[in-house]
């Protein structure tokens, strides 16, 4: 079974990647924002033109799969990248946010009626 990367370890890896290449200079919160846009625009154009039904099946087709498993990745990528340049913890925002939600969105309240 393989072993699921922490959060942190892959903030350090794609920093590390990017040192290595000598890219931090580039690494800019508007360039990351940029390429994060691109990126995620990538993989709406793997959606465009399907139906919903299709939409829900695009992970049986092997090919189309390992597209979109590809282009998740690069926006996951630029988004913890963004991250680590801005000093966001992302878990901490999500978390965050979705008290924010709850507060502002409430759930319904159960139907009482048999």
């Amino acid at each position: 079974m393989t072993e699921h990367p922490d959060l942190a370890g892959l903030q350090r890896r794609l920093a590390e990647f990017a040192a290595a290449r000598n890219w931090q200079p580039y690494h800019t919160p508007k360039n990351l924002v940029a390429a994060l846009s691109v990126e995620a625009s990538e993989l709406v154009e793997i959606f465009q033109w399907l139906t919903p039904e299709e939409s829900a099946r695009v992970m049986g087709d092997p090919e189309t799969a390992h597209r979109v498993t590809d282009e998740v990745a690069d926006v996951l990528a630029y988004l913890l990248q963004l991250c680590e340049v801005l000093g966001i913890d992302p878990l901490t925002a999500l978390s965050d946010k979705i008290d924010r939600n709850e507060h502002r969105f409430p759930a319904p309240a159960p139907d009482d009626t048999p």
